[in-house]
């Protein structure tokens, strides 16, 4: 039975020298030692091309930060130097423009009777009227008068042809009108034959009304039961009589809107 109770514990408790060997300092400095060695060189290269990328960065930055510099500078440079040329030539052009004014004013000074000639031919051809003139005489003396003649035949033929059909167009025109006036006056004069034959039937119409009512007069002498179908029977033509009677003048009154009596 004692030998049973001392076996576990001599299991599960290690010798004391393996213990000391496993966590000893010393030989755990020396398994660390190299991975520490290879992180920091690690770590130290990173670092370096880390640097070399921003360096380079920087360098082409500066590169093209003064290329742009350069570039602009020289546009501007540039710009000056045109604007310069501009303006020398500007000053000179108008040096030269006021020159010229100042000599053809010493010219029409000095020399009065071209001036007048210059001016005179100026307004020759600026002027409508003598500018014609001139034309004319100048074609004269370039083109023979045979033709010159032939020309203007040509001219009266042609204003001719467009008389002849001006008039013809307007004899056209005229016929059109004096038809339209024949139906005019041929209608205006249906128009009051209308009218007075509408006249006789609104005259008819009241003579109508007038015998209606003689007859309801007569009757009122009639017994009473004859005397209602025959009163029903004169009210309604009577109405029917007022009712054309009415229209009838109506018409009447649009035809006297025309201006014509009836």
């Amino acid at each position: 039975m004692a030998t049973e109770t001392e076996s576990p514990d001599s299991e599960s408790h290690p010798a004391p020298d393996h213990f000391s060997k496993t966590n000893n300092p010393e030989t755990i400095n020396e398994t660390r030692t190299p991975f520490a060695d290879y992180a920091v060189a690690q770590a130290q290269l990173y670092h370096q091309a880390f640097n070399e990328v921003l360096d380079s960065t920087i360098d082409a930055a500066k590169f093209r930060f003064s290329q742009i510099r350069s570039t602009s500078s020289a546009h501007f440079n540039q710009t000056l130097d045109s604007l310069d040329d501009f303006k020398s030539q500007y000053n000179a052009y108008e040096d030269l423009l006021f020159e010229k004014i100042k000599e053809g004013v010493l010219v029409a000074a000095s020399h009065p009777v071209i001036t007048c000639g210059a001016a005179a031919s100026l307004g020759l051809l600026v002027l409508k009227r003598p500018r014609r003139v001139l034309y004319y005489n100048t074609l004269r003396l370039f083109v023979s008068e045979e033709s010159m003649i032939s020309r203007a035949h040509a001219e009266v033929k042609e204003l001719h042809q467009s008389i002849q059909l001006l008039k013809a167009e307007g004899e056209k025109l005229e016929k059109s009108a004096l038809h339209a006036e024949e139906q005019f006056l041929h209608g205006r004069t249906k128009l009051r034959q209308a009218g007075k034959q509408i006249r006789n039937v609104i005259n008819s119409a009241y003579k109508i009304e007038t015998r209606a009512q003689g007859l309801k007069d007569i009757l009122g002498e009639f017994p009473k039961r004859e005397a209602s179908l025959f009163r029903s029977q004169v009210s309604q033509l009577t109405s029917e009589a007022k009712k054309e009677k009415s229209t009838l003048t109506k018409e009447i009154s649009k035809i006297s809107n025309y201006g014509i009596s009836v």
